[in-house]
């Protein structure tokens, strides 16, 4: 089979594609992530996660790439990686009591093509007290986050409501991941380990 490859540096989209069973290499994509003029968040974050996948197919046509971003979005506003820790707590002042969506698209590069998929996730927040976000910005867990916080790590308790895929507020989804491989002929789950036991069986 081809080799995979990850267009990314997220760690967190890394240890999503392990925990399907997948072996990849990673090379994070170069590209300008600026937004276009009246661009929808929807077109933006699969733009770019299409963006990222051809980047770096270029010069590996003989791999699967995939390519994938990630945007809160509140109030049809990109709530983009904060600045610096005041941005921080601004961010999460205004997603305090509020819901918005994380929108992840995830495309994959192979053969001259790419194919892509959207996925949109409401994720309510509790509201949030002055100290929990001075505490949580202290942190420094928010700083490389789009919408200045990880629902995997300490800000998971701020969200008391989500509709959606989890994977994909976490920065993959792995549902959509897998149907793109699969489609591309490399079902994920045939590089599965299988237990000492039902070798044997």
């Amino acid at each position: 089979m081809s080799p995979i490859i990850l267009a990314s540096a997220s760690p967190r989209r890394a240890e999503l594609l392990q925990q399907i069973g997948l072996s990849f290499l990673v090379r994070p994509a170069d590209i300008d992530e600026t937004p276009g003029a009246g661009e929808t968040p929807e077109h933006y974050v699969e733009r770019l996660a299409r963006a990222k996948a051809l980047a770096v197919a270029q010069s590996s046509p003989e791999c699967l790439v995939l390519g994938s971003d990630t945007s809160v979005v509140l109030d049809r506003v990109i709530l983009g990686k904060p600045s610096g820790a005041s941005e921080a707590r601004a961010m999460l002042a205004r997603l305090s009591g509020a819901t918005h969506q994380v929108m992840t698209a995830v495309a994959l590069a192979w053969d001259g093509v790419c194919h892509s998929r959207l996925v949109v996730t409401e994720v309510r927040f509790r509201a949030l007290s002055a100290g929990e976000i001075e505490a949580y910005v202290a942190s420094g867990e928010p700083m490389d986050k789009a919408g200045s916080y990880g629902i995997q790590g300490l800000g998971g308790i701020f969200v008391n409501e989500l509709r959606g895929s989890y994977s994909a507020v976490v920065g993959l989804p792995v549902q959509e991941t897998a149907a793109l491989l699969a489609d591309a002929g490399y079902p994920v789950w045939r590089n599965w380990p299988r237990s000492l036991e039902s070798q044997t069986s």
